[in-house]
């Protein structure tokens, strides 16, 4: 059976932004570049109890990296003006890229073949599992049930890898979109401007 991926773009989800009288959340927990960082994070947690030494610096590291690539996109979202958006949700990237980066170093030092993109999604079920929870939920629940790690660490690894890549793609778009939004609406320095005229009557 194949495993298919939706299609991963922040449209639906930017719309939900922009129409509050929609909203019942906050406005990042509709964004796909969010969603996807909650299983990384949960199943980077897994990924480490079960093969990383807990007292190597290793552990600690890729736990609070998939941390901040979750965390710092919410606080970003929340910011007053979409310089800090921008800031934070870059951060967000460089943290998965990090990830990114020890899982690759993992399969390396474990001479783990990482695998074609094409493959993973077509033969790790969990990857069109966890895409379909995000897509049925337009904000994820307290207990997404979300499928667990792989017993097998060749395909743990690469899902990993995967989820990752694909994350990194959304917050670049994410990203893109906030700079672009930036240069037609300007920040908040220019909001605030635009009110003290407004206030002045000039």
């Amino acid at each position: 059976m194949t495993n298919k991926t939706p299609m991963i773009n922040n449209q639906t989800n930017s719309n939900s932004q922009t129409n509050p009288k929609k909203k019942s959340g906050a406005g990042y927990e509709y964004l796909l570049a969010y969603k996807i960082t909650v299983p990384i994070y949960d199943l980077t947690a897994e990924f480490c109890n079960r093969h990383i030494s807990k007292f190597s610096r290793t552990y600690d590291q890729m736990i609070q990296a998939a941390r901040s690539g979750m965390q710092n996109i919410s606080e970003g979202n929340q910011q007053e003006g979409l310089k800090g958006y921008i800031k934070l949700s870059g951060i967000a990237r460089g943290s998965l890229e990090e990830l990114l980066k020890d899982y690759h170093a993992f399969a390396r030092q474990n001479k783990i073949k990482i695998w074609p993109k094409e493959k993973a999604i077509r033969e790790i079920k969990e990857i069109g599992e966890i895409w379909e929870i995000i897509k049925r939920n337009p904000i994820l629940p307290n207990s997404p049930n979300f499928p667990n790690l792989p017993d097998d660490i060749e395909r743990a690894v690469n899902l990993m890898i995967t989820l990752i890549n694909q994350a990194n793609y959304l917050i670049d778009k994410l990203v893109v979109s906030l700079k672009e939004k930036h240069m037609k609406e300007g920040g908040l320095t220019e909001e605030l401007y635009r009110k003290r005229k407004e206030y002045r009557g000039y």
